[in-house]
């Protein structure tokens, strides 16, 4: 394969700190990299306190956006897009759906191939109004209809895209790194947390991941673990407060904010479980990483979950969307049999990393921009 200049579109930025999608373009675009390419990430400079020009070999370009919940992706989107015609990519790809809106523009008459990643579907999410519901619902369709190739990362969302739009997609699921036991050292110092002695909750602090379920399970629970909710706002402002009302009168119950680096690394390690209550995912790299440790699981029965898990049993525990007293009793059965959860969570460790490696992941996105930038006409 011959050396591709590849423009990244959608993610905040690189390196990356909180954020799937950002995680998801730093991984691949370093790998790709290291095989030859030239990879560059248009960036939004709200995204990092310290930016960047360069990352991991990724080049890193930031441009400015209007920090609101309505602008912040699409006017950063299309000012990417205008940057990027200026430069002769090979392949320009976009990622989620409404980040993917201008990629019109270079499919009509710009020289790249391009190339969109549905993460979800955005347009169900809960923090949208009725009228951004309907712009985002009109971007899928055209996430089905403008790019060259469009990339779906879990099989629910390629069955939807069969069914809703008879288009057939790309699958390329998400990928992770093996997780490597962390003594709980800066967890300790820092919230007083030991190993095995609480339950971790990962993840922007929005509707969809049903946060407010899990604590609202878990206080009904008669257990000395505390419980962890890792996250921090995503333009839920109101909810993350609603959330920090009602966590005050559990003095078990500790909101940190977002946590990166080796403390997130410690808090997957030690955890007694990681609960995922989501009633909305594409394929959540929060689950690929605690399951990577080694770590029990509980998780919603959303399409996406059971892709991963596949089935209940020890080590990963499955309750219905939405049923809190459900959820109480599935984390009840996680931390039963501490033993036993984590023999069954280390069979589906072995089971998740040899599906999810994103060195498989990216040689597969590089063999479709083979194909697409060798399809195109001279």
């Amino acid at each position: 394969m011959r050396p591709l200049r590849i423009g990244v579109i959608g993610a905040r930025g690189v390196p990356a700190t909180f954020g799937g999608i950002e995680h998801h373009v730093e991984e691949l675009g370093a790998r790709m990299v290291a095989r030859g390419h030239e990879v560059t990430v248009f960036a939004r400079t709200n995204y990092l306190d310290h930016p960047v020009t360069e990352h991991r070999g990724i080049r890193v370009v930031a441009l400015t956006t209007v920090g609101t919940k309505h602008l912040d992706a699409i006017v950063h989107s299309g000012l990417a897009t205008i940057r990027a015609m200026r430069s002769s990519l090979d392949v320009l790809q976009y990622h989620a759906i409404g980040p993917g809106i201008p990629a019109a523009l270079p499919r009509a008459v710009g020289r790249a191939k391009v190339v969109l990643t549905v993460h979800g579907r955005d347009g169900e999410r809960a923090k949208w109004g009725r009228g951004a519901a309907a712009v985002l619902s009109g971007a899928e369709w055209l996430s089905a209809r403008v790019p060259d190739a469009t990339i779906v990362v879990s099989e629910d969302l390629a069955a939807h895209y069969r069914r809703a739009y008879g288009r057939k997609v790309v699958h390329i699921p998400n990928g992770v790194e093996p997780g490597e036991p962390a003594a709980p050292d800066e967890i300790t110092t820092r919230w007083d947390l030991g190993e095995g002695a609480y339950v971790l909750f990962v993840g922007r602090l929005v509707p969809e991941k049903a946060p407010d379920q899990l604590l609202a399970a878990f206080r009904s629970l008669d257990v000395p673990h505390r419980l962890v909710l890792a996250g921090g706002t995503s333009f839920t402002d109101d909810y993350v407060e609603r959330l920090r009302s009602t966590a005050a009168s559990d003095e078990r119950v500790l909101m940190p904010g977002y946590v990166y680096g080796g403390a997130l690394r410690e808090l997957y390690a030690n955890a007694a479980a990681f609960v995922l209550p989501s009633l909305l995912e594409g394929l959540p790299l929060t689950l690929l990483e605690a399951a990577s440790y080694g770590t029990p699981v509980v998780a919603s029965d959303i399409p996406p979950h059971l892709e991963v898990l596949r089935e209940e049993a020890p080590g990963r525990r499955l309750f219905p969307a939405g049923d809190v007293e459900g959820l109480g009793a599935a984390i009840g059965r996680a931390l039963a049999d501490p033993v036993a959860e984590r023999a069954g969570a280390q069979a589906l460790r072995a089971d998740v990393l040899a599906r999810y490696d994103w060195d498989d992941v990216t040689d597969r996105t590089l063999e479709l921009y083979a194909r697409l930038v060798g399809s195109r006409g001279r």
